[in-house]
C-alpha cells in the first residue's frame, strides 16, 4: 500500500491549492471524499457477497453430507428390520409350526375389542350429539315463529323499555 505520511499529505495539499485554486478546492475535496466512500462501500459489498457465497457453498456441502448419512442410516435400519423379521419368522416356523397347525388353533381369537369398539362408537355418537346441542344456534325463522328472543337484552334495559313515560299521560283508547 502507498505510504502517505503527514509531510507527503501536506505537499499534495499545497500542490492541489496551487493547481485547483482556493475557490474550487472545497468542492473537489468533497467530491474526492464521496468517491472514496463509494469505493469503500463497494468493496464492503463485494467482500460480504463473496463471504455469503462461501457460506452457501459450505451449507450445500453440509446438506449433501447429512443427506448421505441419513440414507445410510435408513438403509441400515431397513436391513436390520428385514433381518429381525426373518429371524422371528424362522423361530416361529421351528418352534411350533404355527403356519402348518390346524384351523382350531388359529380360529379362536378372543373378542376383547368388540365390546370396547361398540362402547367407543356409542360414546362418540353421544359426544357429537352433546357438542351439536352446545354449539348450534336456533335459526331466526324458528325464533320469530315461536316468540323466542331475537336479541339478548339486560334486565335494566327491559324495565326501561316498558316503563311508562313521565311527561305525558297514557293515551286513551277512545
Amino acid at each position: 500500500m502507498i505510504d502517505l505520511g503527514l509531510s507527503k499529505l501536506a505537499i499534495i495539499g499545497v500542490v492541489a491549492l496551487i493547481v485547483i485554486g482556493p475557490e474550487k478546492l472545497p468542492k473537489v475535496a468533497r467530491m474526492a471524499g464521496t468517491l472514496y466512500g463509494r469505493a469503500q462501500r463497494y468493496l464492503h459489498d463485494v467482500k460480504s457477497e463473496v463471504s455469503r457465497e462461501i457460506e452457501l457453498d459450505e451449507l450445500r456441502n453440509l446438506q449433501k453430507n447429512v443427506q448421505e448419512q441419513a440414507q445410510n442410516i435408513k438403509a441400515d435400519v431397513e436391513n436390520s428390520i428385514q433381518k429381525n423379521m426373518s429371524e422371528v419368522e424362522s423361530a416361529f416356523d421351528i418352534e411350533g409350526g404355527i403356519h402348518s397347525s390346524s384351523d382350531a388353533s388359529t380360529s379362536y381369537t378372543p373378542d376383547f375389542h368388540s365390546a370396547s369398539t361398540e362402547d367407543q362408537a356409542r360414546k362418540a355418537k353421544e359426544f357429537r350429539r352433546k357438542r351439536l346441542v352446545r354449539t348450534s344456534a336456533v335459526p331466526q325463522w324458528y325464533k320469530q315463529r315461536n316468540g323466542g328472543r331475537m336479541h339478548v337484552v339486560s334486565g335494566a334495559a327491559r324495565v326501561a323499555r316498558f316503563r311508562p313515560r313521565n311527561g305525558k299521560p297514557p293515551a286513551s283508547f277512545y
